[in-house]
């Protein structure tokens, strides 16, 4: 299990633990243990929140695929999904499920993907159908779905109150490399300064809070 939360991750394990074919292996709040961790440990599934200690779910699933490909990943996450389930999918991961759900609903997540299934609700299937299947084009709800990951993924920490040589620091790249996310989502997002982009950012992230 990899969440920053303490007290998800013991209500997480006890209900695992409590299974007679399930047993957590290990739990950490970052990526750079948690690899260390999968390597060690060799889990069948690793459960992953979005938003770590320093790092992104996302690009922590990235590097697991490439690292580990036969290791199962699913996010258990607070974050939308709607605007994350498709890309911890396309990133490898085999399920999405929101920490809203039930425990019945969390414990058949991880025997779908035991099995080999993917596991996501029935409105994200729909969602996805919508878009792929059929070469129907995509479509956006919300100009925020259009950030790549790592644009989003800084998008939110500027919602965060985060200023730009802390998203670097927090993300492992340089102070440039952010500046120039900033630049792009402004494009996309059709802003005209940093001013506008930080308050979008802040009203974004208050709106996912209340979710």
């Amino acid at each position: 299990m990899v969440d920053d939360h303490p007290l998800v991750r013991e209500w997480l394990a006890n209900l695992i633990n409590e299974q007679l074919d399930l047993l957590v292996c290990g739990e950490v709040s970052n990526a750079p243990e948690a690899l260390q961790l999968i390597g060690a440990t060799k889990p069948n599934i690793v459960i992953v929140d979005i938003s770590l200690e320093g790092g992104s779910g996302i690009e922590l699933i990235k590097n697991m695929k490439s690292i580990y490909p036969d290791v199962s990943t699913i996010v258990l996450s607070m974050h939308d999904e709607h605007l994350y389930a498709e890309r911890a999918l396309r990133a490898g991961a085999r399920g999405y499920i929101m920490k809203r759900e039930t425990t019945k609903n969390i414990l058949q997540a991880i025997h779908a993907v035991l099995e080999g299934k993917l596991y996501v609700s029935e409105k994200i299937t729909a969602m996805i159908a919508n878009k792929f299947v059929g070469g129907l084009p995509a479509t956006t709800e919300s100009p925020v779905e259009q950030l790549s990951d790592r644009e989003l993924e800084v998008f939110q920490l500027l919602g965060r109150g985060y200023n730009t040589r802390q998203i670097a620091d927090d993300l492992h790249v340089g102070f440039k490399t952010v500046q120039a996310y900033c630049a792009r989502i402004k494009e996309k997002l059709n802003l005209t300064n940093i001013n506008e982009l930080l308050f979008h950012a802040v009203r974004w992230h208050e709106s996912q809070q209340l979710k």
